[in-house]
């Protein structure tokens, strides 16, 4: 990570999501909809005070053209951290890749991959950091 960045390793900011995220696992556990795990998490976060956007349309620019391809990014909490939640029984690569690609078309620094699909949420996090 840049020295000077706004988002450091162990930030206040990816705590309190990381807590919300324990949070809505706890109280509803593996086996739901990904639009649950969202519509909650996003319901946590704005409780604990953070401003958190849904369903956020990502467009694509292409030879200096704004395109809109139908991308959506689930959850951007304080307009810095991309959230992707996931309940899917194992995260593969092309999985990391989306988040990877929505934090460089989007030109966020952070993002945390998020799969409540697991017996306990710290297994399911996966921060990525462009």
């Amino acid at each position: 990570m840049e020295e000077g960045s706004v988002i450091q390793g162990d930030d206040p900011l990816t705590r309190e999501i990381i807590g919300g995220a324990i949070e809505v696992h706890r109280a509803l556990g593996p086996g739901l909809l990904e639009s649950v795990y969202e519509e909650c998490l996003a319901h946590e976060l704005a409780e604990r005070g953070l401003r958190v956007a849904r369903q956020v349309p990502l467009p694509v620019v292409y030879k200096g053209k704004r395109l809109d391809c139908g991308y959506r990014m689930d959850l951007i909490v304080n307009d810095l951290v991309i959230l992707e939640i996931k309940a899917i029984e194992r995260v593969l690569p092309v999985h990391e890749a989306q988040l990877l690609s929505y934090l460089k078309l989007s030109v966020k620094k952070l993002g945390l991959l998020l799969n409540f699909h697991v017996p306990y949420m710290k297994d399911g996090i996966m921060r990525r950091i462009l």
